[in-house]
């Protein structure tokens, strides 16, 4: 009877912890998502202006690339917490090979932000300028993607 009581207590006494374990992980895959979307979003801004699709505009072009160069000096550490694998939890596409290879997946990140800075000024001048830019942090973006993102 004291064991079951001992492992009672022990249960209660610990659930907190797993609770607050549980919020840790969805924190931090919310605010996963919420950063790619950033990213995205600007990325599709300076896509959508180097393709023709959405007429240029320096300071929208400008503002994208600046907001890509601050997500680019995230440290994204804190989003890609252990138990937030694809398999792990839903709706991650986070490949269990992030925690496998930690420093080649801060490399990569390292990479966005060398990729990404002065893109803000970079894009000035012209549609023609905005799509180097968008070469070089798309193939930051895809370096990262193929060996860390599970496939669609």
């Amino acid at each position: 009877m004291r064991l079951i009581s001992l492992t009672a207590i022990a249960a209660i006494t610990a659930f907190p912890l797993f609770a607050h374990a549980d919020d840790r992980i969805e924190d931090a895959l919310e605010a996963r998502h919420g950063y790619m979307t950033m990213l995205a979003i600007n990325m599709g801004t300076l896509a959508g202006m180097a393709k023709g699709e959405i007429e240029y505009d320096e300071a929208a072009a400008s503002t994208a690339g600046a907001n890509i160069e601050a997500l680019g000096n995230y440290a994204v550490s804190d989003l890609f917490i252990e138990g937030t694998a694809n398999g792990e939890v839903d709706d991650s596409d986070a490949l269990p090979a992030i925690w496998e290879n930690p420093d080649d997946f801060v490399q990569k990140f390292a990479d966005l932000g060398e990729a990404a800075a002065g893109a803000g000024e970079a894009v000035k001048g012209g549609q023609a300028n905005v799509g180097p830019v968008v070469q070089k942090l798309g193939g930051t973006c895809k370096v990262c993607h193929d060996d860390y993102r599970k496939k669609d």
